[in-house]
């Protein structure tokens, strides 16, 4: 009898894929949480996620479930590691794929197997399930490296901005505090921003830290500028 493509007669692993978005308000850094609704560890925190079908990679898989859960669509997926310690998952042997995404914070609300679905400042969040407390601490160490070869963050922007929203959106994914002229020379020397036509009144976006009635000029992205450069920028503070 001829053996069909799921009959390999030795023991495999299950393959689950999760995805981690980070959020930005304005002021802190975010991450997107969904409650348990089921065991293991019902109630608990975790990352959007699930097992993959035959029919999808896991990368699809990964947007599939973030949008089951959370009813979020997200365009960009980062590969940021895979995690396969043995005990990880106390249903059967589980290798999960993480990716990681940068979202506007917009209203999500749980579904599926997701009691609910919140977005955490990224110093308080909760108890975690399974292994993605060390998830988490992954995913933020690739993102703060690839923040200084691509312009990563600017999705969490609107169309226009200042460049203290873009300061301060730094310092929230770096965790550390720039000197505020000293950080607009050098992104502006990147040659991925263009002046936008309009200027910003102080209550726009500006800032505490910046003198009151002082106007700021609102900026974009260049995609152009960055596409032209592109494999040659390289941000350093």
């Amino acid at each position: 009898m001829e053996k069909g493509m799921y009959t390999y007669k030795y023991p495999h692993a299950a393959l689950t894929a999760d995805c981690v978005v980070f959020g930005f308000d304005g002021w802190s850094l975010k991450v997107l949480l969904i409650q348990r609704a089921k065991g293991p560890y019902e109630s608990f925190w975790a990352f959007p996620g699930g097992f993959m079908e035959m029919e999808e990679t896991t990368e699809e898989c990964a947007r599939r479930e973030l949008c089951e859960e959370t009813g979020l669509v997200v365009s960009g997926l980062r590969l940021f590691g895979v995690f396969s310690d043995v005990g990880r998952d106390p249903r059967e042997r589980v290798v999960s794929v993480g990716y990681y995404a940068l979202a506007k914070e917009v209203e999500v609300e749980g579904g599926d197997d997701a009691a609910q679905a919140q977005w955490w400042e990224i110093d308080r969040v909760p108890p975690m399930a399974f292994d993605h407390r060390t998830m988490l601490r992954q995913a933020l160490r690739q993102m703060r490296r690839d923040i200084h070869f691509e312009p990563v963050g600017f999705e969490l922007l609107g169309e226009r901005f200042t460049l203290g929203e873009v300061q301060r959106l730094y310092e929230s994914v770096l965790g550390v505090r720039f000197d505020r002229r000293n950080f607009c020379k050098k992104m502006l020397q990147t040659g991925v921003l263009k002046a936008a036509e309009a200027e910003a009144s102080v209550g726009e976006g500006e800032g505490k830290e910046w003198p009151v009635g002082r106007r700021g000029r609102l900026y974009c992205f260049d995609r152009e500028g960055y596409e032209h450069m592109k494999g040659g920028f390289r941000l350093e503070f």
